[in-house]
This record gives C-alpha cells, structure tokens and sequence, in this order.
C-alpha cells in the first residue's frame, strides 16, 4: 500500500487532497495523481495534477499556485508596481518559488537585475520541472537565483532596488517573520529614494486582522500606502488582497502611462480598478 502523506487520501481508488490549515475551513481538491512529492530541509513539497486546476504546487499541504490561475495572482503583484515606477531597473522579489513572479518581471526590458531569494531550493526546481504553465521553466540571465533566507537577506541591503515583491506563503512556518514590521523595515532601507514595496496581504474574508495590520505598517515606513484586491478563484474566499507602498510618488493610477506587456488578467482597465474596494474592506483599509 502506498503511504501518502497526512493531506492525501484515497477514496474509492480516487485520490484526494484536503487543504485543512484553518479551523473553520477546509477544501478538497480530487486528483488524478501526484507528479512530485518531496520532503526538503524546510517542508514537504508536492507537485499534483487536479481535475479542475491542472497542476498544483502543494506546500505542507496547502496550495500555494495552479496552472490554472496562477497566472492571476502573478500578474497582479508584479504588473501594478511595474507600471506605477517610471523606470524600474532592480527588483527583489522575497519568496516565490514558483517562479511565475520573475517569470512576469522578465516581461520589462527596463529590468536590468531581478534578483530572486528562496528560502527552499527544492521548490524552484521542481516547479521549473513540473509546472511550466507558471514557471515557464524560467531561464532568463537577469534572473540571479539566492536560496536562503528573506529576512536575513533584507538586513544586509541598503538603496539598492526599485522595486521589492514579497511573494510569500500564508504566515505560518517559515513565512510568518515576512509579515512582521521589522522584516518591512529592512526592506524600506533595502528601497531607494523613489522606491515601491509590494505583498500579499492574504484574504480579506478571512484574514482581515492580517489585511489590517500589513497596511498599518506600510502607512508608518511610507509616504504612501494602498490596498488593491484581485480574485483568485484557488484561494479561500476568492478574492485576495495585496499591500503596495511607495516612498515619493503617490499612487494615482490616473496618472500611469502604460507599459504594454503580453499577459492573461491584467490589463490598464484592471489597473486603474483594482484600487476601488467593497464598502466592507474601505471600512478596515481606506484607500482615500
């Protein structure tokens, strides 16, 4: 008999994985098999093949992106900083394994420098291997690959990027320090004079204390700080939330002069719109 791990079962020769990381939710996902399933140094890490969302990178047991719409949540935590800095040239990107990040990043012909910090090796290179609708098996030369850790990385930067992402995992395990005050301090130093940090600030449904507390420390390190939603039908909730601060330059969609780039989601229209939120979240995170 086949061991799976905990999040796997078998179910009358069907096989399914049940994401169960918060106590009042839990979502089962029906496969038709495992790709790749590895334990690292960090944390189990699976690549599988689901009916309805084609390939899924699986982390301790919960989804972290899909082939089919991973692309949305790619595009909406790159693209909206890209194109509110007049002349983006070095970017950190903090996390994302996957490489569907840098893989939007590399769309800029301005970007001279891009460089990449993974705390788990293993992710990277499966997900070149075994999910190639995200990854695109990125091989770009201004992509500079460094496997350790975020926050250490951060303290050692100072004025030297245009534009930092953090493309973290829900705060738990090796991600939850990405989501505390010190770690945004660090990377504000890491900013230069005109620079923008972006991260996701996980579900306004569900997470709305972590919706709230992001952007509390955006508006003490920035001139200037929003919040802009898009949906992503994998994760809980749907719609997602991400935090955007900008050290000079206000954020007036307005006024961007697009730069076009081939992509799936996200478009000006997208942009000049993801800034307008629900009554409900203006309540939590005022945009005015």
């Amino acid at each position: 008999m086949v061991k799976y791990p905990s999040w796997i079962e078998e179910r009358n020769g069907v096989l399914w994985l049940t994401e169960d990381d918060r106590d009042h939710l839990k979502v089962s996902y029906r496969l038709k098999n495992i790709i790749f399933s590895e334990q690292s140094p960090i944390q189990h890490v699976m690549i599988v093949e689901s009916d309805d969302f084609g390939r899924m990178l699986v982390l301790d047991g919960v989804v972290q992106t899909t082939a089919m719409d991973g692309h949305i949540y790619n595009e909406m935590i790159t693209h909206v900083p890209l194109q509110l800095h007049p002349n983006p040239k070095r970017v950190l990107i903090i996390g994302g394994g996957d490489c569907g990040a840098a893989r939007e990043v590399t769309k800029y012909e301005t970007v001279e420098q891009i460089d990449m910090v993974e705390i788990d090796e293993l992710v990277v290179s499966s997900c070149k291997k075994h999910l190639p609708e995200v990854s695109g098996n990125l091989n770009d030369p201004r992509v500079n690959f460094i496997f350790t850790d975020g926050l250490q990385f951060a303290r050692e930067k100072t004025d030297e990027y245009d534009i930092i992402i953090v493309d973290s995992s829900d705060p738990v395990g090796p991600a939850e320090a990405l989501f505390e005050y010190d770690f945004y301090q660090h990377l504000h130093h890491a900013l230069k004079k005109d620079g923008i940090l972006v991260c996701q600030s996980q579900s306004p449904i569900f997470q709305q204390k972590i919706v709230k507390q992001t952007r509390k420390n955006f508006e003490k390190l920035f001139s200037y700080a929003k919040t802009y939603t898009a949906v992503v039908p994998t994760y809980p909730g749907g719609m997602w939330s991400f935090t955007i601060g900008s050290k000079v330059s206000p954020i007036h969609t307005s006024l961007v002069k697009g730069k076009h780039v081939e992509t799936h989601y996200f478009n000006q229209e997208v942009l000049q719109n993801c800034f307008a939120l629900p009554e409900f979240l203006k309540r939590i995170v005022p945009n005015d």
